[in-house]
């Protein structure tokens, strides 16, 4: 029967050199000489450093440029808030999303159900299977969730026959 999965899956390799790319950018940048403004990563989660919150701010945006230009969808990041660790020095937590979590999979569950495509969704840990006896329904569904879920970026992987 053929299936895909639906899931929201960054490319790390993308994430790792955009951020290499927007380090490079900030250490040479003239508005950011002397100051401590870095980003750095670890697993799925970001940091942001800098002087002032201006500064975060601009880092921030040097980070979405350079994610753009390498085609990384920004709705993977989720900022946190700004916070001071000592003076005026402040830090912001990125997380990047990896997976669909359990509302939004449910959501998506129920938009496959709500068209009535004669397809199947089923939640598979952090993806959602979508099984249908033709290919053309399965690319309904894949053009439905496209249409419908519009916060999170989605990749349909494991198409099978």
């Amino acid at each position: 029967m053929p299936s895909f999965d639906a899931v929201c899956k960054p490319n790390m390799v993308e994430v790792r050199n955009a951020l290499d790319q927007a380090n490079k950018e900030i250490t040479n940048r003239f508005d950011f000489k002397g100051s401590d403004a870095r980003i750095e990563l670890k697993d799925f989660q970001m940091t942001a450093y800098a002087d002032d919150e201006f500064k975060l701010g601009q880092v921030r945006d040097v980070l979405t440029a350079k994610l753009a230009k390498r085609s990384v969808d920004v709705r993977l990041l989720d900022f946190g808030k700004p916070e001071k660790i000592g003076g005026d020095k402040q830090k912001m937590a990125i997380t990047i999303r990896n997976g669909i979590d359990g509302a939004l999979a449910k959501q998506m569950v129920a938009h496959v159900k709500e068209a009535k495509l004669k397809v199947t969704a089923s939640i598979q840990g952090d993806a959602v299977r979508v099984a249908g006896a033709k290919k053309d329904t399965l690319q309904e569904a894949i053009a439905l969730l496209r249409a419908k879920v519009t916060d999170v970026p989605l990749t349909f992987e494991n198409f099978r026959d």
